[in-house]
Parts: C-alpha cells; structure tokens; sequence
C-alpha cells in the first residue's frame, strides 16, 4: 500500500497461499490486480460487490471491518504475538490491536492449563536435588 491513511507508507505482508493464488489468476494488460471489467481501473468501491457476498453467503450481519477482528482473533488464537498483530493490520498503538484480538475459550483455558507444568517442573528437579523450590521456597519439600 503506498499511503495509508495515516499518511504513512505501508507494506502489507502476504501469505504464501495469497502470493499462489494471485500467480494462477489471469492477467491482461492491466497493471491493477482486480480491475473494474468495464473501465479497465480499479474499483472506486468494493461495497457493491460485497453486498452481493454477504448476501450470497447469508452473512447479513457482518461487516466488512468485522473481518479485521476475525483476521486478528484467529492470528492471536493461534498463538501469534499482539505485535506481529499489530504490525500486520497497520495498527500504531497497541491498544487498538487489544479492542480488535479476543482470545477464545479454549485459549484461555490452554493458557492456564501451562501453569501446573511451569510448576511442576522446576519442583520436581528440585525435589531430586533434595533442595527448596525456588518458585514456592520450603513448601515443597
């Protein structure tokens, strides 16, 4: 993207499967990817063309931005750091990048389950060293 609308130039990494998928597309003489068949330009909008998916994909309550925070919840659920988050959606504070990533269930579940084995470990390499654990002092022994 050359400017956003921060007025700051921008590169948008994309992934493998995207880069495979715009190498197998057709290309005519236009140099824009997704031109407008009738006008050879690029598309002014997008939304006439999204009201058609939408309605196509009987999504009438979902939003275009809404894929923003879906993009963001899957990257952040699959274990991906709110700064790579961050930099991929072009977001320059973090506590944007928060309101857009929510963690599921079964990630916070995860999460806590890392808990008793963080624990367990250095208690039971301690215990073979006959010494205190330094994450819980004499308790453990």
């Amino acid at each position: 993207m050359s400017v956003t609308k921060s007025g700051k130039p921008r590169y948008i990494p994309l992934s493998d499967g995207v880069i495979q998928m715009l190498a197998t597309m057709p290309h005519d003489s236009s140099k824009w990817i997704f031109p407008n068949l009738k006008t050879g330009q690029p598309y002014v909008s997008i939304f006439f063309s999204w009201n058609t998916a939408q309605k196509l994909a009987g999504l009438a309550d979902v939003r275009i931005h809404d894929l923003r925070h879906s993009f963001a919840s899957l990257l952040v659920n699959a274990g991906r750091s709110l700064y790579e988050v961050q930099k991929i959606l072009g977001h320059t504070q973090i506590k944007t990048t928060q309101r857009y990533a929510h963690l599921s269930q079964d990630t916070l579940i995860d999460a806590a389950n890392v808990v008793p084995f963080v624990m367990t470990v250095p208690m039971v390499a301690m215990a073979k060293l006959n010494a205190p654990s330094p994450m819980l002092g004499a308790y453990c022994n």
